[in-house]
């Protein structure tokens, strides 16, 4: 069963802006914490926003400033707004939550000139 689906990744210039989306099923979204994570070749999965079920985020220091995390309740999705893309943003980008269920294909984001 698919219940995390990423989408709007794709390529873009440095500097550009991309808005990533993550559906799920109202049994994970209804749970406390989403998250943002990616990873790229040959480094281990990173997080890199965070968003509670009342709105609070968190963001990794790399994307601070850059990136945007918000929720839409009734339609169980998260969302990653990407703003001043750099080329070391490029990386497949999964959702999650905690305790982690079984992860997604995730979105590919390619930042390049």
């Amino acid at each position: 069963q698919v219940q995390l689906v990423e989408s709007g990744g794709g390529l873009v210039q440095p500097g550009g802006s991309l808005r990533l989306s993550c559906a799920t099923s109202r049994t994970i979204f209804s749970g406390n914490i989403m998250h943002w994570f990616r990873q790229a070749p040959g480094k281990q999965r990173e997080l890199v926003a965070t968003i509670t079920s009342s709105g609070m985020t968190g963001y990794a220091d790399s994307v601070k400033g850059r990136f945007a995390i918000s929720r839409d309740n009734a339609k169980n999705t998260v969302y990653l707004q990407m703003n001043s893309l750099k080329p070391e943003d490029t990386a497949v980008y999964y959702c999650n939550t905690f305790p982690s269920r079984d992860w997604g294909q995730g979105t590919q984001v390619t930042v390049s000139s």
